[in-house]
């Protein structure tokens, strides 16, 4: 008996759900050295490394850089003040606007994690030549563009 393409689907092999697990795996190891040393969650952590390498934002701008949510990124901001991590300075050129920017301690704390999660990608790499590290990231790349082209392409027929 000849089999179909509902016969042959197996989850295991299947693209996107490797991608969950793939996600999940990397994801659960980082996370467990923010929050683990400092208390800090996902969201907090990535509102902290879009400020890390540029400040002042507005939380508009947090939200643009860093794929989180504006919900997500208020609660990230609330939780970073209330560490001590974060400032918010109204902005001298538009009253309406909230500067953001790390703390003496918030800085302190971005470097030490930074350290951190680089020497973890450094193990989650580990094994992987520069050229495959290179073809790594242009594969990723390419995925993601068709999955954003897909989404367009969705999101047009509404």
């Amino acid at each position: 008996m000849k089999k179909g393409p509902l016969d042959a689907f197996q989850l295991e092999s299947f693209f996107p759900y490797l991608v969950r697990i793939y996600y999940r795996a990397v994801s659960q190891s980082v996370s467990n050295i923010y929050e683990r040393e400092y208390n800090i969650t996902v969201s907090e952590w990535r509102a902290m490394a879009v400020l890390g390498n540029e400040q002042p934002l507005s939380a508009g701008e947090i939200v643009k850089r860093s794929s989180i949510d504006k919900v997500r990124v208020s609660r990230a901001i609330a939780g970073l003040t209330k560490a001590g991590y974060l400032e918010r300075r109204v902005d001298e050129n538009d009253r309406r606007k909230v500067a953001l920017q790390l703390t003496r301690s918030g800085q302190l704390v971005f470097q030490d994690l930074v350290a951190k999660v680089r020497q973890l990608e450094e193990e989650l790499l580990a094994g992987l030549s520069e050229d495959e590290r290179d073809q790594l990231r242009n594969l990723m790349a390419k995925v993601r563009k068709n999955a954003t082209e897909i989404e367009a392409r969705y999101h047009s027929e509404d």
